[in-house]
């Protein structure tokens, strides 16, 4: 269920170290298989990379319990929280991952800012990836000391506004509580779950139960391309992503060229879910069905 992000770079990876790449399988409504984790884990992985919560399904993982279970076989553990810190209370000290790596944008900061967070331990073991300034603290002709983190992986001049805005981004989602954020949530894509098959019975929904699911609904219109319904939704004035959602190999799994995905925010409320069923009325009224 990784998005691209979480998947490309670890190809590049085993390309250029001669290494493997080996998958968890998901379950037909789009939950990890962990007994077949469990199997993988006996390879004797360096590291597992996995989503706190599916970009596209809205899955939920069980992250604590997969680092637990990592760390028990000798694995790092890094964790993709891009789509969980907009969306639900995340503890990185409880969840106990060694990398945890989210973008600003999802969490209604500055596109181009992000974090990652790690164990001090391993980011002073770890060389730095980029060179020039900031990032040193001795340069000789023939050698030169690194600074201290997170200097030392910051080299150049930063987004310094990109990186207020951030922490602006970060004050307003705490100053809401994430709990609320997370029930806020749960009650719209409860309601989403209820009411799309009831007003539209021939729609196609894909993901777990409310329980385990954040922010999104992923869906196709039987016969009508994902595009266009997203085109003729704009043309109600509700706006969802049409296409693979830079997941393929989970489109793949699922045998689907593409879905429409209606995504939940802070400020999303159920006349919004309304308002995607009027526009779907009007997607069957557009193609004769």
């Amino acid at each position: 269920m990784e998005h691209h992000a979480n998947l490309v770079p670890w190809q590049l990876l085993v390309q250029e170290k001669d290494g493997d790449l080996e998958f968890i399988p998901i379950t037909d409504d789009g939950v990890l298989r962990l007994e077949v984790l469990e199997v993988l884990l006996r390879l004797k992985p360096k590291l597992v990379a996995f989503t706190h919560v599916s970009n596209t399904l809205g899955t939920i993982n069980p992250v604590r319990e997969m680092v637990e279970m990592a760390h028990a076989a000798g694995a790092l553990v890094l964790v993709d929280g891009a789509q969980a810190v907009p969306h639900v209370p995340v503890d990185v000290q409880a969840i106990g991952a060694d990398f945890y790596a989210f973008s600003g944008h999802k969490m209604l900061g500055p596109m181009g800012s992000g974090v990652l967070w790690s164990r001090r331990e391993l980011l002073e073991e770890m060389p730095p990836f980029l060179a020039g300034g900031e990032m040193i603290r001795e340069v000789h002709l023939r050698r030169s000391d690194w600074n201290d983190i997170p200097w030392k992986f910051e080299a150049g001049t930063p987004d310094v506004a990109a990186a207020i805005g951030l922490g602006v981004a970060a004050d307003y989602l705490s100053g809401l509580g994430m709990g609320r954020v997370r029930e806020h949530e749960r009650d719209l894509v409860a309601y989403a779950l209820d009411v799309l098959p009831r007003e539209v019975p021939e729609i196609a929904l894909y993901g777990p139960t409310a329980e385990l699911r954040g922010g999104v609904v992923p869906f196709n219109m039987p016969g009508i391309h994902p595009h266009d319904v997203a085109q003729v939704l704009d043309r109600s004035g509700v706006a969802v992503r049409a296409g693979h959602h830079c997941t393929m190999p989970l489109h793949e799994r699922l045998d689907l060229p593409a879905t429409a995905r209606a995504s939940f925010n802070v400020y999303s409320t159920r006349e919004d879910i309304d308002a995607l069923v009027a526009g779907l009325h009007e997607v069957r009224r557009v193609f004769g069905n």
